[in-house]
């Protein structure tokens, strides 16, 4: 068990531990609005900051972050313009995301080794810095979360009747969207952007398919991410695989289990 002892592996240990509280929180309240892809698309187009973050030669995961933000405010008003066909505004800024970052990335060919290491995960290079940053956004995402749940738990299920009962819908809309923008540009560097959603949606749909109330959901996103990203990275680690791969697929193997459980309980 030297690798437990490893500086670098405790710093992991650390920042996944954060990021699994973070991701499934926010993930559960996308899927339950049915707007799952959006980590996708942000994490697309945070890429497309991090490159540029390199090129300028500016802390990459801000620059990411940024461009997440003001994502996550074009999504929002993409939403607004198209109520019939919400989902154009994922599929156009994501577009917008991926071609920023290909443009990026022929201005920058020497730093694309660097860049391959958000879009698969390099959780075992996480920084001091790093950590801060993830610790600031968790305990963000945790003190609005906590501060506005009943808002945020009407605006979930039925947005219409939070607007007619006074809640500046707009307001915690473009909330939601920054949290989400938030952790994604936390977590790109955990299991990187092509693995992210997963992070987000999985365990959401894992708590949804066994528990019985919002609330049990809220707690058992958490649960089982935290399950999945130290027990991912302990494997990951003792086995020398891809820490955002082991960590996803074992996510996969909780879900499929999940299922079997639901089943078994019905029967």
């Amino acid at each position: 068990m030297d690798i437990l002892s490893a500086e670098f592996f405790q710093r992991a240990l650390i920042g996944g531990a954060l990021i699994a509280v973070t991701a499934p929180l926010m993930g559960l309240f996308l899927v339950l609005r049915r707007l799952a892809m959006i980590g996708d698309t942000l994490a697309h187009v945070s890429i497309a900051g991090v490159a540029l973050g390199f090129l300028i030669n500016v802390y990459p995961v801000a620059v990411g972050l940024l461009f997440a933000i003001v994502a996550s405010f074009g999504i929002e008003a993409l939403r607004r313009t198209y109520r019939s066909y919400a989902e154009l505004s994922i599929a156009i800024i994501m577009s917008g995301g991926i071609a920023l970052a290909s443009i990026f990335f022929t201005l920058g060919k020497g730093f694309n080794l660097n860049v391959n290491s958000y879009l698969f995960g390099s959780i075992y290079t996480l920084t001091g810095t790093d950590l801060t940053v993830i610790a600031i956004v968790t305990f963000i995402v945790l003190a609005v979360v906590l501060l506005q749940k009943k808002e945020l738990f009407l605006l979930t299920f039925d947005e219409d009747a939070a607007a007619v009962s006074g809640l500046p819908v707009r307001f915690f809309n473009i909330i939601i969207s920054i949290l989400t923008a938030l952790v994604i540009s936390a977590a790109i560097k955990i299991v990187g952007a092509l693995l992210v959603s997963a992070l987000l949606t999985i365990p959401a749909a894992c708590a949804l398919s066994i528990s019985k109330s919002f609330k049990q959901a809220m707690v058992l996103v958490i649960i089982i991410g935290e399950i999945a990203v130290l027990a991912g990275l302990w494997m990951a680690g003792v086995w020398n695989l891809a820490p955002g791969g082991t960590i996803v697929m074992l996510l996969i193997a909780i879900l499929g289990l999940s299922l079997m459980t639901r089943r078994m309980f019905r029967v």
